[in-house]
This record gives structure tokens, C-alpha cells and sequence, in this order.
């Protein structure tokens, strides 16, 4: 069974109690699109399983974070972002800039990107 946190905000989109425009869904993860954009493209790739942040991962979690990279990579194929590329961000804590606590991989395109991020 997998976790949730009756509070927070991104358990409630992978219950669909509140509404995303969704861009892909399995049984491990869902993806969306951001409602705050920082880039053209900018896509969230969210676990079901409610993850806090890094630190609140253990052992059987490895193949969901891979599967989190894995379905960005797709997404970012299927919409030709390689050619240009992209940028795959985790932040994780309030000085990192984790604004929800449930991990989240942001898949970011369609622009020039800095370095160092931020």
C-alpha cells in the first residue's frame, strides 16, 4: 500500500482530489505540469508513494527514483526536447528551494539555463 499524507498538496493530486493537467500516469508516479512555470516546458515527475524529501528515502525506494528519471527521459523524448535539451532538478530542503515536501523531479526545456543554477 502506498503511503500519503492526508496534507499535503502533491498526495491530493495523486488521489485527483485537486486538479493538474496531467501528462502522464502509471501505477508509480504521475506527471503534470507545473502551475508556476520556470521554463517553457516544465513538467513534474511526482512518485505515488509520499517521500518527504532525499534524507525520508530507504533501500526499497532506489528503482522509484530511477523510475522518476526514466519516465522524464520519455516525456522529454516524446516531445523532442533532447535536441535543444533539458534540465532535470530535484531540490531537496527549504535552502535548496523544496517548496513541497513530497519529492518531485522537475523536467525543464525551452530555454537558455545558467549555471550555476541558482
Amino acid at each position: 500500500m502506498m503511503s500519503h499524507d492526508p496534507n499535503c498538496l502533491f498526495c491530493k493530486i495523486v488521489d485527483r482530489r485537486i486538479p493538474s493537467k496531467l501528462v502522464y500516469s502509471d501505477d508509480k508516479v504521475i506527471a503534470f505540469e507545473d502551475i508556476n512555470p520556470q521554463a517553457p516546458t516544465h513538467i513534474l515527475v511526482v512518485p505515488n508513494k509520499h517521500i518527504p524529501d532525499i534524507q525520508s528515502m530507504n533501500e526499497e525506494d532506489r528503482g522509484l527514483i530511477g523510475h522518476l528519471f526514466f519516465v522524464a527521459r520519455n516525456l522529454a523524448e516524446t516531445r523532442g526536447l533532447e535536441k535543444g535539451g533539458y534540465r532535470l532538478v530535484i531540490n531537496n530542503g527549504r535552502d535548496a528551494g523544496q517548496a513541497v515536501f513530497h519529492i518531485h523531479l522537475h523536467l525543464l526545456s525551452g530555454r537558455a539555463f545558467a549555471w550555476p543554477p541558482g
